[in-house]
C-alpha cells in the first residue's frame, strides 16, 4: 500500500465519525424511535439473519466440496483376512488319539496318530476350559489301562504257576 492510500483511508474513517454524532432530531423523538427501533429491528433480524444464512447452509451441505481419491463405499469386507482351519481331536476309551486337520475343504493331515500327554499339554495351553474335560476322559483312559494291566498280571501270574506244575 502507498502512504496516500492509508491517509485517504484515514480521512474518510474520520469523516465519517465526525458525521455519526451529529443527529438533527430532538431528544424526545429519538426515546420513542429507540423503543420502536429495536422492536422493528428485532423483527426483522431474525427474518434477515435467517434468510441470507439458510441458501449459505443449505449450499453447502447440498453441494460440498468433492474429495480427492476414490470415494468410500460401504462394504461388509474385514479388513483383514481370516484362515479357516479345523482341528479334530478323537480320543478312544483305550487312550488312542488321533488328529485331524482340514483346511476349508481342504483336508490337511488325517488320522494322525499323538499320544495323550501332547494332547493334554495343548489343552492346557490353549485354555483351562479345555484341560478340563480332556483331561477328565484321559484319567478315565488311564484308569481303564491299569485295570487292564491288573488283569493281565494275574493271568500272566497264572500262567505262570501253571508252567511251573509242568515243568514239576
Amino acid at each position: 500500500m502507498t502512504v496516500d492510500a492509508l491517509t485517504r483511508t484515514d480521512a474518510v474513517s474520520e469523516e465519517a465519525a465526525t458525521e455519526a454524532p451529529v443527529d438533527s432530531t430532538p431528544q424526545a423523538e429519538t426515546t420513542s424511535e429507540t423503543t420502536e427501533a429495536p422492536a422493528e429491528a428485532n423483527a426483522e433480524t431474525p427474518e434477515a439473519s435467517s434468510t441470507p444464512e439458510t441458501p449459505a447452509e443449505e449450499a453447502t451441505a447440498e453441494s460440498p466440496k468433492p474429495k480427492r481419491g476414490r470415494p468410500k463405499v460401504a462394504t461388509t469386507a474385514k479388513k483383514t483376512r481370516t484362515v479357516e482351519l479345523t482341528l479334530t481331536v478323537t480320543g478312544t476309551a483305550d487312550g488312542e488319539w488321533q488328529a485331524e486337520l482340514k483346511n476349508g475343504a481342504k483336508w490337511v493331515a488325517k488320522g494322525l496318530e499323538i499320544p495323550a500327554a501332547a494332547v493334554s499339554r495343548a489343552a492346557k495351553e490353549l485354555h483351562a476350559d479345555l484341560s478340563g474335560p480332556i483331561d477328565e476322559v484321559i484319567n478315565a483312559a488311564r484308569e481303564l489301562q491299569a485295570a487292564k494291566v491288573a488283569q493281565l498280571e494275574a493271568e500272566l501270574e497264572k500262567a505262570k504257576l501253571a508252567l511251573a506244575e509242568l515243568d514239576a
